[in-house]
């Protein structure tokens, strides 16, 4: 079975200038995992709509979902929507749905800026918010949330529930430390495995130190994993080499 991916990008200037760090990725990765799903990559992007809509045009080429996080507010440094309208070739347009959620939240005060979050790529589908009901949005595979977490990662279970309910084994990793030996003694045993067990990914994390050892392990599904494990440690053993059990989740 082909496991199920996902892309994410991650939008802010505050982040590329360290005035905030990320909290986003390593949640989704949490949030992934007993999905049966997997993150294949994470960009990160400034408040800059041309390069925005750059970014935005490659990941469409890609051809798995896409999660964006930040820059759907109403301020001038956001730029998701525009460029989001700009990447997909379609007009900004007053999403009526979405003007009286707003409306109904903030009456009188939603106008005149709150309701330029109506302003949604004409395609867009909404994506509910639980906290403040300005909703986020999906247009072709790409959902787009706002940055701050508290809203940000309810509404992602929603996506993910909606759109790719968890289906198969949940990822896993396990992974042992080797003592006494060098990576290059190692490869023919971890390209024999990687040709096995082509349903999970071996990694080797080498650690110097005044004990250095080798990180090695599977990640995938369970039972694939499982398989492949338990074939490293019967080789390991086969080879006398010293090992400890590191990971298993």
């Amino acid at each position: 079975m082909k496991q199920a991916a996902l892309g994410v990008v991650i939008i802010g200037d505050e982040l590329l200038l360290g005035r905030r760090h990320d909290r986003h990725l390593q949640h989704v990765i949490e949030t992934l995992r007993p999905r049966a799903m997997q993150l294949v990559w994470c960009r990160y992007v400034g408040d800059d709509r041309t390069r925005l809509t750059e970014e935005l045009r490659q990941t469409q080429q890609d051809e798995v979902p896409v999660v964006c996080f930040g820059g759907i507010g109403a301020t001038p440094d956001d730029q998701t929507r525009a460029a989001a309208a700009a990447a997909f070739g379609c007009p900004l347009v007053r999403h009526a749905e979405a003007a009286s959620l707003i409306e109904a939240q903030f009456g009188a005060d939603a106008h005149p800026n709150r309701i330029r979050m109506a302003d949604l790529p004409e395609d867009a589908l909404l994506i509910p918010n639980p906290v403040n009901r300005i909703p986020g949005f999906t247009l072709y595979e790409h959902h787009f949330l706002p940055g701050f977490p508290q809203m940000a990662w309810p509404m992602l279970d929603w996506v993910l529930d909606r759109y790719y309910p968890a289906a198969g084994e949940p990822m896993v990793e396990c992974a042992l430390r080797v003592f006494g030996v060098r990576e290059s003694e190692l490869l023919d045993m971890m390209e024999s495995l990687a040709q096995r067990y082509t349903d999970a990914r071996l990694f080797s994390l080498p650690h110097l130190g005044e004990t250095s050892s080798i990180e090695l392990g599977f990640r995938g599904r369970q039972s694939v994993v499982q398989r492949a494990f338990d074939d490293l440690v019967a080789e390991l053993n086969r080879r006398s080499l010293s090992f400890e059990l590191a990971s298993a989740a």
